[in-house]
């Protein structure tokens, strides 16, 4: 009532006294925050006593009152459940002609019109509005469980990868055994057979005393 009546008896001046927006229309996501701004015109010497303010938001259910400054003094009993504990105030910059409202932690139900009624003493009264729109923050879609056909799959590949490891492994050491044994065997093949050839040449050189005499050296 006595805002009411205030801003009756101010309404003569008025005319003289100015109300803008900083913006007319926000656009924000869910449980994000927002500023809000409004400038008035004010003199260097107001002092904040005699600034009243009366912000609200205009759905299309009802109003809900937003913030409510009397006497410079804010009236949080008199603010709506909605906005209980979101909403803060910048006290050094009110005298200075600007009104800058913080809300916090948004929701869907925080879109609509804000319309801030601000009345300075001797100076008027005046009012502007601002449009905002909060939309639905994006959830991120679930990860998809993997069908159990792709894990059967998973399975197999990772024992086959497993046996195929083996399987290389087996190999490298059964050519690291073999392959010295065979050289082996090769040389011992080659050295016997170079012995074979001198001995027949041997005897194909010697004379048939001298063959007699190695085959009864050989039989003794």
């Amino acid at each position: 009532m006595i805002l009411l009546l205030l801003l009756f008896l101010t309404s003569c001046v008025s005319g003289t006294f100015v109300v803008n927006v900083t913006q007319t229309s926000y656009q924000a996501e869910e449980n994000q925050n927002i500023t809000l701004e409004w400038t008035f015109s004010s003199r260097t010497d107001t002092s904040i006593h005699y600034i009243f303010i009366f912000c609200e938001l205009f759905t299309e259910t009802r109003p809900y009152l937003l913030f409510h400054l009397n006497e410079g003094v804010e009236s949080p009993e008199s603010q709506d459940p909605q906005f209980a504990g979101r909403v803060q105030w910048d006290k050094d910059v009110l005298t200075e002609g600007r009104l800058t409202l913080h809300v916090s932690r948004l929701r869907t139900s925080d879109s609509g019109f804000y319309v801030c009624d601000i009345l300075v003493i001797p100076d008027g009264s005046n009012s502007r509005r601002c449009w905002l729109s909060v939309t639905a923050a994006e959830e991120l879609e679930p990860q998809r469980p993997e069908s159990p056909q792709a894990e059967s799959w998973t399975g197999v590949w990772v024992t086959v990868g497993v046996l195929a490891a083996v399987l290389v492994f087996f190999v490298v050491c059964i050519l690291l055994v073999c392959i010295p044994r065979y050289k082996r065997r090769t040389y011992n093949a080659a050295v016997q057979m170079v012995s074979l050839s001198e001995k027949q040449t041997i005897r194909i050189n010697m004379s048939p005393s001298e063959s007699e005499h190695e085959v009864k050296l050989s039989n003794i």
